[in-house]
């Protein structure tokens, strides 16, 4: 959409967007703090989204991003129950996703940064089944699940794309679960760092050196590991030569040692 085109308002800010009409996204009046994007120019662009598309149907994909929103460090982008009604693509920051168990224990199901997708959770039951939550100040692209839909009718590069954003959710859950069951504490935290690298290269940033973004904590959540032993294991990483920490900063100083791990 171009910057003369409408925008979401700020009282986008005050309530999920999965609550909102494609109307009250698209047709209400701009507002400075929520600008008007375009897939078509955007540095994240290549990473998610196909790169097969031809110049009309990039410009049919900007008429169906709605809208950016920011979303502050601690801030919700939505909880578990909300209705679902958009698919989310996180255009800067970091996000992680939680649920939480009867006791109020909660639970990190994942972490995602730049070029991501975020809120595929609720396409299965119309409602999401987890929260997102921001870990830094962050911005999502907002991708109403219909019109996409009727995008993915009638251009089988973005159908096919879709198909593998969930294809990737099903490989991603099936590997942590492969990770829960079967490695040991320093084998996780090896495949976490290798994991996130990984990432961070296919986005142009350093594949050796990058900041964590979320707590040693909220490692553990994810990898089923007390605080202590996510500490443990970074020392004993560090000790061995194979990554340097230094808060939450992260040098892979040996990259296929740490596969190896």
């Amino acid at each position: 959409m171009s910057s003369g085109s409408t925008c979401a308002p700020a009282a986008l800010n005050k309530a999920p967007l999965a609550h909102l009409t494609y109307a009250e996204i698209v047709l209400a009046p701009c507002s400075a703090t929520q600008p008007a994007t375009r897939c078509s120019t955007c540095s994240m662009h290549s990473v998610c989204m196909p790169r097969q598309l031809t110049p009309a149907e990039l410009t049919q994909l900007d008429t169906i991003v709605c809208t950016t929103r920011l979303i502050r460090r601690g801030e919700y982008l939505y909880h578990a129950g909300d209705a679902f009604g958009s698919i989310y693509a996180v255009r800067t920051g970091c996000f992680k996703t939680i649920v939480m168990h009867r006791d109020g224990y909660e639970q990190v199901t994942g972490f995602h940064i730049a070029g991501e997708p975020l809120g595929l959770d609720g396409v299965c039951s119309d409602e999401h089944n987890c929260d997102a939550i921001a870990l830094e100040d962050s911005t999502v692209c907002v991708i109403p699940f219909h019109l996409l839909e009727e995008m993915c009718h009638d251009v089988k590069t973005m159908q096919q794309h879709v198909h593998r954003m969930m294809s990737g959710e099903i490989v991603r859950e099936s590997g942590l679960m492969m990770l829960l069951g079967t490695m040991s504490a320093e084998q996780r935290v090896a495949a976490f760092l290798i994991n996130l690298s990984t990432r961070m290269k296919a986005r142009g940033y350093s594949a050796a050196k990058f900041n964590l973004r979320m707590t040693r904590d909220e490692i553990g959540s994810y990898l089923g590991l007390k605080l202590e032993t996510v500490s443990r294991m970074f020392s004993k990483l560090q000790k061995q030569g194979v990554v340097d920490t230094k808060g939450k900063e992260i040098t892979i100083l040996d990259a296929e040692k740490l596969a190896e791990v």
